[in-house]
């Protein structure tokens, strides 16, 4: 049997388990596994997202390796102002290309003598030549976005004048890095079919293959006691998060408040900002950063989903609905998931529709149930982990045979 050793190099830890990007790099990292890899996972223990030393000794016992690196990546004014006077590079792409993390890369290539090396961030490409140099592994990227989409939404939402010819000068810059590196990789892994169009539009890539978010199915338990509440959970670090709830707060509650003054709905996640306790009012809770999101979750029935910008998959929709819940989204917080509205989900891309849907799921629980069942089907048959990372495995070892 050939050899399967993958190097996996992580811009942050990919713990707590209670936002989409760490969920998702935690799921490639147990696909891989499952398929009988030997999985070294390489990861920035960043100053933003930091995880104390007692929790990372517990963190992967059961792979071939798991190591950190402190990096500092606070965001300072004078940072951002540098880097928008002297480098053709975004921000992102500087922040995170550290020597002692390059020397990291290095050192576990020498001793694991990987066969594939994988990054989870297009903005950790800088020490794709330093790799090249020592190996020809075959080199893989996940897509859990396309970051310059992300951005352009940011920008096209932001009213201030000099905010928005910032975002937007950032937006056209990460465009093009994203697109000079996506290039340099053997192949690319988007999570999402929408995104894989977005890179054959741009580029002709050497490879490229999409996988979703998997849902580990069998550690997913019917949900018990819920009641007809809204809930939203996201790392609320994330702009397009932070625009949601916010948006949600302001334009979409009044109506709400109007059509169906019993509804409750919560709002919880990491890094909450001071500022969003103030939009606590009457039917609407701030929770801030919770101590364990399943139990959050658990009473509540109906997910709200306001996003108007960001890219990729929502993982927490993925979970929702395998849970048997009901998910109320925009467009864009469905992109990438191969949902019906109506019989997966209730679209809702305003004010008064979003109001109009609540209204509608708290006056027919039948309907409730029935939609929240077909996506349950939906999820299980379509994004069972197991069956993507096997996927996955194949297409990996077709690229290495294929040497």
């Amino acid at each position: 049997m050939p050899a399967k050793r993958i190097l996996i190099l992580t811009n942050r830890v990919p713990y707590p388990l209670n936002d989409g990007g760490n969920l998702a790099t935690n799921a490639m990292v147990r696909g891989y596994t499952s398929q009988g890899w030997e999985v070294y996972l390489l990861s920035m223990n960043t100053s933003r997202h930091s995880v104390g030393k007692d929790v990372l000794n517990g963190l992967y016992k059961d792979i071939y390796k798991f190591e950190t690196v402190d990096v500092n990546n606070d965001v300072s004014a004078f940072g951002i102002l540098k880097n928008l006077l002297f480098s053709k590079q975004p921000n992102h792409a500087q922040r995170f290309m550290h020597a002692h993390f390059q020397d990291a890369i290095l050192k576990a290539i020498n001793s694991f003598k990987p066969d594939v090396v994988q990054v989870e961030s297009v903005f950790m490409s800088g020490y794709l030549p330093a790799i090249r140099k020592v190996t020809n592994a075959v080199l893989t990227l996940r897509l859990h976005n396309i970051e310059w989409q992300v951005w352009q939404r940011i920008a096209d939402a932001a009213s201030n004048p000099l905010k928005k010819w910032y975002l937007s000068n950032l937006y056209a810059r990460i465009k093009n890095y994203e697109q000079q590196v996506w290039q340099q990789y053997d192949l690319l892994i988007p999570i999402t079919d929408t995104d894989a169009a977005v890179v054959n539009s741009s580029i002709v890539p050497k490879q490229m293959l999409t996988i979703p978010f998997g849902i580990d199915i069998a550690t997913v338990k019917p949900q018990h006691n819920e009641t007809l509440k809204g809930y939203h959970i996201g790392a609320m670090d994330w702009l397009p998060n932070q625009d949601a709830i916010r948006w949600f707060a302001t334009d979409v509650w009044p109506i709400v408040r109007r059509q169906s003054p019993d509804f409750q709905f919560y709002f919880a996640g990491r890094n909450m900002p001071d500022a969003f306790s103030s939009l606590t009012g009457v039917g609407i809770h701030c929770m801030g950063e919770v101590a364990d999101a399943a139990s959050f979750i658990a009473d509540k029935k109906i997910l709200i989903v306001p996003l108007r910008s960001g890219g990729g998959i929502r993982v927490k929709i993925l979970e929702a609905m395998a849970a048997g819940k009901l998910v109320i989204s925009t467009t864009i917080g469905m992109q990438g998931i191969d949902a019906v509205s109506g019989k997966h989900y209730l679209l809702a891309d305003t004010p008064q529709a979003f109001a109009d849907a609540i209204q509608l799921a708290l006056t027919n629980t039948g309907l409730v149930n029935e939609i929240a069942n077909e996506a349950s089907v939906l999820v299980k048959q379509l994004y069972d982990n197991e069956f993507l990372a096997a996927r996955l495995s194949a297409k990996v070892q077709q690229q290495l045979s294929d040497r």
